[in-house]
Order: structure tokens, then sequence, then C-alpha cells
């Protein structure tokens, strides 16, 4: 809504000439994807801390996850030349979601500072490598991640311009995802008394039906998503008593 405020509404804004307003919102928009992007490195350090909390001490093979995270990718595509395959679009977001939180996690240990770690990944976000072929383009990321052992924020942007996944469309994945986490874990996850089948469904599912209900833009939507995952999955462990 503040972005066709910007633009639009003269009433409330003085009149200052096109080029003006357009660069107020790009400044905005800007700052608002920053601030998200520091959202998600806050929200993955905190997910870190709670499966170790010196995470940052213990040397976590970041990058094997990452390329292993890219051949899971690349299988979901489809590229076996034998048998039909379809593209999993689902699968496929799912997959770089995944990836995005162990790039996360090598931003955080490369970088002190949340400020420049988020500078750096919107930028390179928004400036992608050109788009070949996906199957090439996963197949250079991982070939990359190998040689480097860093997380190339480039090449991962043309990844998501391969299949047209916005900025936005990750950062209410990845929080989604964070969230049933962190959900997860504290309902007995590691124990094994969780559980990971709500009625008919999985958990995973019942997440994005809430994630439909809820506005994405607001500053509680992760409290939010939280809350009314727990409204029902109280529900559901009522209803088995």
């Amino acid at each position: 809504m503040m972005k066709h405020w910007l633009l639009l509404d003269t009433d409330r804004v003085p009149v200052l000439g096109l080029k003006k307003q357009i660069i107020i919102l790009l400044e905005f928009e800007v700052r608002h994807m920053e601030q998200q992007i520091i959202a998600m490195l806050q929200l993955q350090d905190e997910m870190n801390k709670k499966v170790h909390p010196d995470w940052r001490e213990q040397n976590f093979a970041w990058y094997r996850a990452i390329w292993i995270e890219s051949a899971e990718l690349i299988d979901h595509y489809g590229w076996k030349w034998w048998k039909k395959q379809t593209p999993d679009m689902h699968q496929i977001t799912l997959e770089l979601v995944d990836i995005w939180h162990f790039g996360l996690s090598l931003s955080l240990i490369e970088r002190e500072s949340l400020d420049e770690s988020a500078s750096i990944l919107h930028h390179d976000l928004c400036d992608p490598l050109p788009s070949r072929e996906f199957c090439l383009d996963i197949e250079d990321f991982a070939a990359n991640t190998l040689k480097t052992k860093r997380f190339d924020a480039k090449r991962f942007g043309r990844l998501m311009s391969d299949i047209e996944m916005t900025f936005e469309s990750l950062y209410i994945s990845y929080v989604g995802k964070n969230v049933l986490n962190f959900f997860r874990q504290d309902h007995g996850y590691q124990d094994g008394t969780y559980k990971k089948i709500w009625g008919d469904k999985e958990d995973n599912e019942v997440l994005v039906e809430i994630i439909e209900r809820l506005d994405s833009t607001s500053a509680s939507f992760r409290n939010d998503l939280y809350r009314q995952m727990q409204d029902e999955y109280s529900l559901l462990s009522n209803c088995n008593r």
C-alpha cells in the first residue's frame, strides 16, 4: 500500500516531479528489502543457536549442505533423458529456500554486521548473473560453492530468476519454514513426540494454509504465524484426547 501512496497520493505528498517520486519509491523498496533480509538473518541466527549455542565456532560445513541441496534441486527439476519428467515447482521452491537458509548462515559467519550483510545480499540478488538454462545454472552454482566454499548470491539470484521467483516469495517461504522448524523443535521433534500429521494433512500443508490467511507485510507476521500454528496444534491435541 505504501508504495502506491508514494507515487499517487498527491493530496498527502507534494508534487515532486515524476523522477523524484520514482527515486523515493526505489529508496523505500531498497530499505524495505534490506530490513527483510536483516529479519531473516536474525531468524537464522536464532535457529542455529537452537541447534548449537556456539554454532559459529563449530565449523559446520554449510557449503556442503548447499551443494547437496543443489543436487536435490536439479532432481526435482528433472534431468533424466530416459524417462518423462515434469518440473515439480513446489519442491523446487522449497529447495531454493533450504539453500537460502545455509547461505544466510555463511553470511552471518563472514560478516559481523547485519547491515553490511543485508546490503551485500540485496545488491547481489538484484544484480544476478545472466540466465542460461536452469540445469546448467544449478551446476554452475554447485561447482562454485564447492570451489569457494562460500555462498554466491549472484548465482543464487540467477536461479530465482530462472523460475521467476520473487524476493517477496523467498521471504514469505523462508519465514514460514523458519517458524515451522522452531515449532517442531518446541513441540518434541527431537524426542519423537511431535505429531507431523495434523488430522489428514502434513504440518507444512497446514502452514501454507495459515500463511494465506495472514498479512505477510506485517511486522508481527512471524509471531502471528507461530501463534496460529499453536492454536491449530492445540485443537488437534484436544481432539485426540
